[in-house]
């Protein structure tokens, strides 16, 4: 499975980047490739690339809050999820999304 995902929480401090390396760390684990940017108080770290966004199977949003380019994912599935249930539970979240494609 092809994932991309944009994590993002209000304060942007602590679980904006914890839930990216949780996912990246899971889908490693699981073999996926896992590709998260994330958007926090520090701006934007790892902004996905056209070439990630078009071939990923499907896309994770994990954010409390409204995230910035959505439009850029006009045309592929869209699973959005609270930021913590990927902070605590990134490879149940990772194995729901896989049985959602």
């Amino acid at each position: 499975m092809k994932l991309v995902g944009v994590t993002s929480c209000i304060a942007g401090l602590a679980h904006t980047p914890m839930a990216a390396r949780a996912l990246e760390n899971a889908g490693g684990k699981l073999g996926y490739t896992v590709n998260i940017e994330q958007q926090g108080a520090m701006g934007t770290i790892d902004e996905l690339t056209l070439a990630q966004i078009t071939a990923a199977d499907i896309v994770l949003i994990a954010s409390d809050r409204t995230i910035e380019g959505e439009d850029r994912f006009d045309g592929k599935k869209i699973v959005r999820v609270k930021i913590g249930q990927c902070v605590s539970s990134a490879e149940a979240v990772l194995k729901k999304i896989k049985d959602m494609i």
